[in-house]
Formats: C-alpha cells, structure tokens, sequence
C-alpha cells in the first residue's frame, strides 16, 4: 500500500494553513486532529477511558469531554500528557489509516496527506513517504497562539514546551515550509513544492502496483509447485 505523507509543525506554526493550501492544489488531507476530537465523543469508546482515567471534572454538562479542561490540565504535567496520548495515539493511528485507506481507494496516486501536529512525539514518522514540516520561529508561535487561543503567556508557553523544538522537527523533516513570512509567501513555497510531492505519490502508487502483481505471481507460482 503506498504510504501516505505527513504534514507537521510546532503548535501555531502555520500548518494548517500550508495543509489548507495543499488541498486546493489537490491533496487529500486527513485531519488528525478532527480524528482526535472525534474520539473524545461520548459514543466513542475512547472517550471513557479518557473520563476513567482523568475524571468527571473534564466533562461538561452535556456528558462531551471540555478539550479546553482536559488541555489545562494534561499540558500543565508532563505525566497526564504521556497518559492521555497512550490512551488516545493507538486509536487516533488505527482511523488515520482507515481514512488514507479510503481515500486511496477513491483517488489511486493521490497525495495523501495527513495534518498532524505531534507526528514525531508519537514516533509514527518511518510511516510516512516524506515528512514536510511548517515552521516558523518560536516567539511568532506563541504570539500566533495567544492571539488564537486567549491562552495566557504561561500557558502558550507550556503548550509550545509540550512539543518537540520547532528547530528539531525543522532539523528531521524532508521539506521545509518556511511560515514565518506573508500567507503569499507560504503559499509560493507550497505551490512550488507541490509537484514534486504528487510526483512521489504517483511513484508510491506504482510501486505498490508493483509489489501486488509480484505477490500475486508468487502465490500462482507456489499453487503451481504444490
């Protein structure tokens, strides 16, 4: 199956916006953080390990978990992040590949790309075709998330401190997205990458052909022999 390519940046990095770019050139974008928060519904089995391990004061009213509740506290201890993404990544990785799965069905050498903020935090990196990264420098992200948040200094800080370095991820990735300038400017650059992207996913989709007809050759091959 050809592999699908990950898009991820620090938090208020940019990244949605180069994935909301991206998808108006063609891709297939797959939101994991929407994969995320539809885990978290009350119908969702995921959401009530999250409630037995955090507790009823995450929730509101209405029995829906308060993302903003659970995020003030799983950000402020390092311990609760690492337990709520145990819970969560396993089956936040399950749907992502269903989804990809599904749209490679419907769009055979497609770009898929899947927007996911913490890519490399849940080691899921080697599961992708090329990893791009937005970036941008490190007091824009949290000016950019205090102006989209209403979060206070502390906690825009705590979030950003909560992700691997914007300069690490920059360091791992296979292409670079420099976010820190003018949406013109990040838009060119997207543009401009694009095709090389689809190129490689049309490559992937081939080989994967590839590997599927000798599969299936082999298999002949042994019935023949037995």
């Amino acid at each position: 199956m050809p592999r699908s390519f990950g898009l991820t940046g620090g938090i208020a990095s940019g990244k949605s916006t180069v994935a909301r770019i991206l998808e108006e050139l063609g891709a297939q974008v797959i939101d994991a953080d929407r994969v995320g928060h539809e885990l978290l519904r009350r119908s969702n089995p995921v959401h009530r390990q999250v409630v037995a391990r955090f507790g009823d004061e995450i929730l509101r009213p209405d029995g829906e978990v308060d993302r903003g509740r659970l995020g003030s506290m799983v950000f402020a201890d390092p311990e609760k992040l690492r337990q709520l993404s145990a819970i969560v990544h396993p089956s936040l990785i399950a749907r992502v590949d269903e989804l990809a799965a599904e749209l490679r069905a419907r769009h055979p050498g497609a770009v898929i790309l899947v927007d996911a903020a913490v890519i490399y935090e849940a080691g899921v990196a080697d599961r992708f075709a090329k990893i791009l990264v937005a970036w941008c420098r490190p007091e824009q992200q949290i000016e950019r998330l205090i102006a989209k948040t209403g979060l206070s200094h502390q906690d825009a800080l705590r979030r950003v401190a909560s992700q691997i370095p914007s300069e690490e991820k920059r360091r791992r990735a296979d292409y670079v997205i420099d976010c820190s300038g003018s949406l013109a400017e990040t838009r060119t650059q997207a543009e401009a990458l694009y095709p090389e992207i689809k190129r490689l996913a049309e490559v992937e989709n081939r080989n994967s052909k590839f590997e599927t007809r000798n599969s299936k050759l082999e298999i002949r091959n042994s019935k023949k022999e037995s």
